[in-house]
């Protein structure tokens, strides 16, 4: 193999697997916020939302189950076995929080809170955390 086609195949293999676009995601939010609130840590209010579900401001990078929040025990373990929040695994998580929480743990009985499966713009969305977090940092 030449030169420029292993650096061409190292590329692709660098590139994310998705690309994410921040201002779909803020729209795409609107499907989250009956049950999440975004809101920095001095309390500014980013996007009001309800509370059933926890704060997912600065969600990307976070451990699982590890806010000011009732967590279920499933989540919890998934944290405390070492589960950091990115992008590609909470596209994985959104779609089916169950079947995540299964993999990860290795617990068949695994459950998640959350029962709203989003299949569709979950990479947007976390694009847009992502950004909302940053912003105020």
């Amino acid at each position: 193999m030449k030169l420029p086609m292993i650096a061409a195949a190292l590329l692709v293999l660098a590139a994310p697997a998705f690309a994410a676009d921040a201002a779909k995601g803020e729209k795409e939010f609107n499907k989250c916020k009956s049950c999440h609130e975004v809101v920095a840590a001095d309390g500014t209010v980013i996007v009001r939302g309800g509370k059933t579900g926890p704060n997912l401001y600065g969600v990307i990078g976070r451990t699982a189950g590890t806010t000011d929040f009732k967590y279920g025990e499933s989540l919890v373990a998934a944290g405390a076995a070492g589960l950091v929040w990115d992008e590609a695994n909470l596209v994985t998580y959104t779609a089916d929080p169950k079947k995540f929480l299964v993999e990860v743990t290795g617990d068949s009985g695994a459950k998640s809170k959350m029962s709203f499966k989003l299949a569709k713009g979950v990479e947007d969305i976390a694009a847009y955390l992502v950004s909302v977090s940053a912003a105020t940092n």
